[in-house]
């Protein structure tokens, strides 16, 4: 008996214009993936550009992806780079929802969600056909016809050259969401670890009012409850709320901070 074809649920908040809250997962455990999704985060972010596993790492994948699906809770998976066969491979693993580094123009954007999809602006595809967990192992009812519904592909826009291209980048067939990257754009800008500074904040700036003019989402990073609800209420749809090891940190600095022992 065929199965039904799996449902985004991060895709269904972005078209209902809410807003999906997140956690940064850079534990890499699926047990905590479970977790946060029992809280009742939207995504939780898992990102193969700086650390974890390797993108093409299937096994690690499919048991994250696992954890997520117990809850109700999306995967949101950032690639360190345009490459079609990462994208395919990710997808193939059961993620729905995945976001690309280190691009700089609309061809590169193209690149990537071309290779999501079976069928693409009109034209076929470059997603690769086969019985993968995507498909349940081949038993998911018209799989082809359908997966290309459920998949949110995204950027980073995270240097100058992304910047002055934020136009054409948007104008991308399918781009799912654009996500606003301070900490390398302050790199890029020659500010390394002021993501707070004038030139930063101004192409930030920029990349938000371009995203909510052309409508398509926009995702950051809350530095902070009070940047989060200012975020929120200045258009952003995907907020990443900070990280496990952050939150641990904060954690067990309190619990070291009210220790009255000798």
């Amino acid at each position: 008996m065929a199965t039904s074809p799996r449902t985004n649920l991060l895709q269904r908040t972005l078209e209902d214009d809410d807003i999906a809250l997140g956690v940064l997962e850079n534990a890499y455990d699926p047990t905590l993936v479970e977790f946060y999704g029992e809280l009742g985060l939207d995504f939780v972010w898992i990102d193969l550009e700086h650390a974890g596993p390797s993108p093409f790492d299937g096994d690690r994948l499919e048991d994250l992806a696992r954890a997520a699906n117990v809850t109700g809770t999306e995967l949101l998976v950032r690639l360190p780079e345009p490459d079609p066969g990462m994208v395919r491979k990710i997808l193939d693993a059961g993620v729905r929802s995945l976001f690309v580094s280190r691009i700089e123009t609309a061809d590169e954007v193209h690149q990537a969600v071309e290779a999501s999809r079976f069928e693409y602006d009109g034209e076929p595809g470059k997603r690769g056909f086969a019985s993968p967990r995507a498909s349940r192992w081949g038993t998911t009812d018209d799989y082809a016809g359908t997966e290309d519904d459920e998949i949110v592909v995204g950027v980073t826009i995270e240097n100058p050259t992304a910047v002055d291209n934020i136009e054409e980048i948007l104008a991308v067939p399918d781009l799912g969401f654009v996500f606003a990257g301070p900490l390398d754009l302050a790199v890029s800008l020659g500010h390394p670890g002021e993501p707070t500074h004038d030139e930063v904040e101004s192409h930030v700036e920029e990349v938000r009012e371009a995203a909510l003019e052309a409508d398509v989402p926009l995702g950051g990073l809350g530095f902070g409850m009070d940047n989060v609800n200012e975020k929120a209420e200045s258009g952003y749809q995907i907020l990443n709320l900070g990280s496990t090891t952050g939150a641990l940190g904060g954690a067990v600095r309190s619990w070291l901070n009210e220790y009255e022992g000798s």
